[in-house]
């Protein structure tokens, strides 16, 4: 599917339907990647596993939300050990590539393309603890540990990857071993995809730290962008 600008970026759900889950209605896939999905859950099943989205597709508003709430100081940036850092000692740039580690800008996130799924397990998630989706949770030790270790043994023979996992050296975001992607659609969405469609998504848009982001715009897509 020849997805549009809008669709691109967050800011139209004309490309989604819904993705049953028992607990929440507001999941949607493309079409497509809804039966791939549904396929590799059945697989789950038969393997002793409860395989359930946390999160797929985000708009752009929740983004931009969840982008100005990490800036403004109002929501966790955190380290790579799940430990909250303190970013307002940095320049406007360095507190960017500090948030870029973990969170995708408004406009930029694969989650707008219908292709991407956040996984868990609630049955392997202990009582009274939230999900963090955060790598601890699903390394050696870890309670998703054997979850992730199948997901990344089988998700091929469903046409998934593990687009964060093992990211090139080039790139410094961080390890998602809970993200998987719809490779067949994610690579086109990727190939229509670039600074300029962004750009353009941003018009008379409030991004926090627009002016800098603007003009470290190809450090981004070269360091911050798969």
């Amino acid at each position: 599917m020849i997805l549009t600008e809008q669709m691109l970026t967050g800011k139209s759900r004309d490309h989604l339907q819904p993705l049953p889950c028992p607990f929440s209605s507001n999941h949607f896939l493309q079409a497509d990647a809804v039966k791939a999905f549904q396929a590799l859950q059945k697989s789950a099943v038969k393997n002793g596993f409860d395989l359930q989205p946390a999160s797929s597709f985000r708009d752009f508003q929740r983004q931009q939300v969840i982008w100005n709430a990490k800036f403004q100081g109002e929501r966790k940036v955190h380290d790579d050990q799940g430990n909250a850092l303190d970013l307002t000692a940095l320049s406007d740039w360095e507190k960017c590539r500090m948030i870029l580690r973990w969170s995708a800008l408004p406009g930029a996130s694969r989650h707008h393309w219908g292709t991407e799924i956040d996984i868990f397990d609630p049955n392997l998630l202990p009582s009274q603890q939230s999900l963090q989706l955060e790598p601890w949770e699903y390394e050696q030790g870890g309670y998703f540990f054997e979850l992730s270790q199948w997901l990344q043994e089988n998700l091929a023979r469903f046409d998934f990857v593990l687009p964060f996992l093992n990211v090139p050296e080039n790139v410094t975001i961080g390890r998602e071993p809970w993200h998987i992607s719809y490779l067949p659609l994610a690579q086109q969405a990727a190939q229509q995809f670039g600074s300029e469609v962004l750009l353009r998504a941003w018009q008379d848009e409030e991004i926090a730290g627009k002016p800098v982001l603007v003009a470290h715009l190809a450090d981004i897509f070269e360091h911050f962008f798969i």
